[in-house]
Formats: C-alpha cells, structure tokens, sequence
C-alpha cells in the first residue's frame, strides 16, 4: 500500500472492501451469485467478497431510485491486482478476480518466521531490524523492488524513494494518535468511547494511511476521545465488565456488539483495529532505509495476528493493559489463513486467568449469521463465566 501511494496510484484494499460490502449488506446477494457460479459455500468470504461482486451484472448499474446498485456505486475497475501468497486460496482468489476485470495479476511471496521475539511490541518502533532474520528483511525488500518495477512498467509513474520516506514519516504520526487512544481508553474507568465508536473511525483512516487526511483524521479522532475523558464521559455509565473481541469485525451488525451493555454492563472495549494500529505499524529511523523500513511493517502482519506465541502473548499483554474482564473470541469458519493457533490463544489468555468464549463465525456472509444464538452464547458466558471469575478475583 505504501508504495502505491508515494507512487500516486490509487487503490481499494480487498478485505476493506469485503468489510464495506457487509457493512452495506451487499454480500447475501453476491455469495448467492458465487452459489450460482458453482463455487463452495465455504470459500474464504473475507478474500472472496470482491471476486464475487465481479460476477455481478448489475454492480454499476443505476436502480429506479436513483441509487447505485453497488456499495459506494460499485468497485471500481481495477486494472491490477496485487497480493503476497499468505495462503493456498488466496492467489487463486485474486487470479479469478483479475480475470474478471480484465486486470494484471501480481502475487508477492511471503516467508515465515524462525525468530520468535515474544514481546515484538517493544521492539517494533525503534528496534524493528531485530523482529525478523536478516535473510527474511533482505528478501522482503527485493520483493519491494521488483513491484516497483512492475508498477513503473505498467504505469508509465516514477518511484521516488523520498515520497516513499515522507509517506511513511506520515504514517509513524498516525498510528503514534492510535497508541495514545488505545492507551488512553485502556486507563479510563469507564471508558469514554467503545468497539462500536473506534473500529470504523479508525479503519478508514487506516487505509488512507499516508495521506495527510488519515494523518489529520487520527489526530482528530485522539483529540475527541481525550475531551470524552477529560470530562469524565461513559460511553457505558453502568460499566462493570470489560470485554475483548478477537477476531474480525461482524460488519454486519456492529449493534451486535452493544446488546449486553444495558442488560449486564458488559462493555466491549477491545480489538485489534486500534491495538494493531498502536503495536504493529509504528517503524522509526526511515530514513535510514525506506524500503526496509517499509518491509519490516508488513512482513509481520500475519505473524502478529495468526501465529503463536506472537498472537497470543500479544493478546495476554492487551488484556492485562486494558482490565479485561472476559474475552469473546470469533473463529472464522472459512478462513484458512485465520485458523491462527486459535487452542493456543485460548489456553494462553485462560492461563493468565481471562475467561474465555470461542465460536465460529463469518465476518462477512450476513446469510450464516444469527445474532440471537450467537447473543445467547456470549450472555451464557457472562453470566457463567465472566461474573463468577470477577467476584472470585474480587474476593481475592
């Protein structure tokens, strides 16, 4: 992403789109279109979602109100698509996709980890060199290298190493205002804003990041919540349990996330949206080396989220930092890249004394998901888990 943008090249993240479309309640219709194709139902619906609105005819149609068919008036035509080979289905996914729209293909290798710095945290943002073997950032490079030169093929457009440097200064700035919200909101007793107020504030400025819009967006965002607290604001004023959500937003039904406020209390005050922002993408010194800056962001993203004891020493530390009370855990039912150690995670956070609830869920496909049952779950486990383990500790 950072490279499309210091390169003027404007794009749409795939799984941001999947998000949007479910947000929009798009993806019943563009799943029944994969069914019709004669696609499995299981498909990985996070990376398929954009595969499956390019089988869809009407997408940039107009209807008899006046209003686009498709979310924002429909994906735009891209005319490349680009991914890093992090599972089996994912290339394949994208290959479809760009077939579809008549679109280059681009597939990026990613390489796995045999260094395990478990408090990566604290290394990322000043002593990023030290969170991965040297081989591993020397080939992540070469890989940034060689898009560059596809990019500059394709598009006529010039690389420039400073805009690289001044977009990922722009960036560091950005996601220093989500530590300090994350921080924030971790020390507010209630807090002053919950999952359903900072997930999307904060996504769509993610996306944006580098630009100074996302940058301002950020600050913007930090500023407002710090006056929320400052004035001793509750997003919740009968707070009493602190939840954290692991795993993917269900976009589409964010209101699932408030059902237990009222009732019990319960608040979910926790993702990774903001906690990654805050953890994982801050890398200092960039103009020491750009490209290898930039190389040690992402190259860790699917270690951070899917792979312990990264995932899972992360998680523990987040919810010590932030008096959890219980932890809500979705697994995606289709996602093979997600399965991320999820025995490994639970164990860790129950461990470390977090009571913990796992499902498995979609994040995307509205059709397999019904707010009741799964509200049922998470109520039973308030009640039987998450109350219980408070007064005990409470006693103690």
């Amino acid at each position: 992403m950072e490279i499309l943008r210091a390169m003027d090249i404007p794009f749409v993240v795939n799984q941001w789109w999947a998000a949007i479309c479910g947000a929009k309640r798009m993806t019943p219709k563009y799943f029944g279109l994969l069914d019709k194709a004669g696609y499995r139902d299981d498909l990985c619906s996070y990376c398929a979602t954009a595969f499956a609105e390019s089988l869809d005819p009407d997408d940039h149609k107009i209807g008899e109100d006046g209003k686009p068919l498709g979310p924002w008036g429909g994906l735009p035509n891209p005319t490349l698509a680009i991914t890093r080979l992090t599972c089996d289905c994912q290339s394949k996914i994208f290959e479809l996709f760009a077939k579809n729209h008549g679109a280059d293909f681009y597939a990026m290798e990613n390489t796995q980890a045999r260094n395990f710095p478990i408090e990566w945290w604290e290394l990322g943002p000043e002593h990023w060199d030290k969170l991965y073997d040297e081989d591993r950032l020397d080939a992540a490079v070469e890989e940034l290298k060689e898009l560059i030169r596809f990019l500059e093929e394709k598009t006529g457009k010039m690389f420039d190493i400073n805009k690289l440097e001044h977009v990922m200064n722009l960036i560091n700035e950005q996601e220093l205002y989500y530590r300090k919200i994350r921080d924030l909101i971790a020390e507010c007793h209630p807090v002053p804003v919950t999952v359903v107020d900072t997930v999307n504030a904060v996504m769509q400025a993610q996306w944006q990041r580098g630009t100074q819009w996302a940058t301002d967006h950020a600050k913007g965002l930090y500023e407002e919540i710090k006056a929320l607290a400052d004035k001793k604001e509750a997003a919740v004023p009968n707070e009493k349990y602190r939840l954290m959500w692991i795993g993917r937003g269900i976009w589409a039904d964010f209101a699932f996330y408030q059902r237990f406020e009222q009732k019990y209390g319960a608040v979910f005050i926790w993702t990774m949206y903001l906690a990654m922002g805050a953890d994982a993408y801050l890398r200092y010194h960039v103009e020491d080396d750009p490209l290898r800056a930039l190389a040690a962001r992402y190259i860790g993203m699917e270690d951070f989220l899917h792979m312990p004891p990264w995932n899972s020493s992360w998680y523990v530390q987040q919810a010590k930092q932030n008096d959890i009370d219980g932890v809500v855990y979705m697994v995606p039912e289709n996602c093979m890249q997600a399965v991320e150690g999820s025995y490994f995670i639970k164990k860790a956070l129950e461990d470390a004394g977090y009571p913990v609830l796992t499902f498995n869920a979609d994040p995307v496909d509205a059709r397999k998901w019904n707010a009741d049952t799964m509200g049922g779950l998470v109520e039973d486990f308030i009640e039987n888990k998450v109350i219980p383990n408070k007064a005990s500790k409470e006693k103690k």
